[in-house]
C-alpha cells in the first residue's frame, strides 16, 4: 500500500531558501557560460524550429480594458452569437500576428 504525499507551495510567499541551496545558486552563478557542459543537448537548428509549433497548454494572460468601438461594429460582433470579447481578441490577435511577420 503506498501513500500520496501532496504538497503545496504558495508561489507568492515561497519557503526561505536553506544554506546549502543559497551556497549552490551562488556557485552557479559565478560560473561563466563557458563552464556550462551543453553536450548532451542536441543543437536547435533552423530545421528543428521549421515544424515547432505553439505549446498547446500555453493560455495568454488576460487583461481588462475598456475599449470605445462604432456602434455598428460592435452590433455586428454580437450579432454573430456568444463570444464576440473572444472574437475581437481573435481579430487584434491576427492583426498582431501579421504585424509582427511584416
Amino acid at each position: 500500500m503506498s501513500k500520496t504525499v501532496r504538497y503545496k507551495i504558495d508561489l507568492n510567499n515561497p519557503p526561505p531558501l536553506t544554506d546549502e541551496q543559497k551556497a549552490e545558486l551562488k556557485t552557479l552563478s559565478e560560473m561563466p557560460d563557458s563552464g556550462i557542459d551543453y553536450s548532451d543537448i542536441p543543437s536547435l537548428n533552423d530545421a528543428f524550429w521549421k515544424d515547432a509549433v505553439r505549446n498547446p497548454f500555453y493560455k495568454p494572460t488576460k487583461t481588462h480594458a475598456s475599449v470605445r468601438i462604432d456602434s455598428d461594429v460592435l452590433a455586428w460582433l454580437k450579432s454573430q452569437g456568444k463570444g464576440y470579447q473572444t472574437r475581437i481578441n481573435a481579430i487584434l490577435r491576427a492583426a498582431m500576428l501579421h504585424e509582427i511577420k511584416h
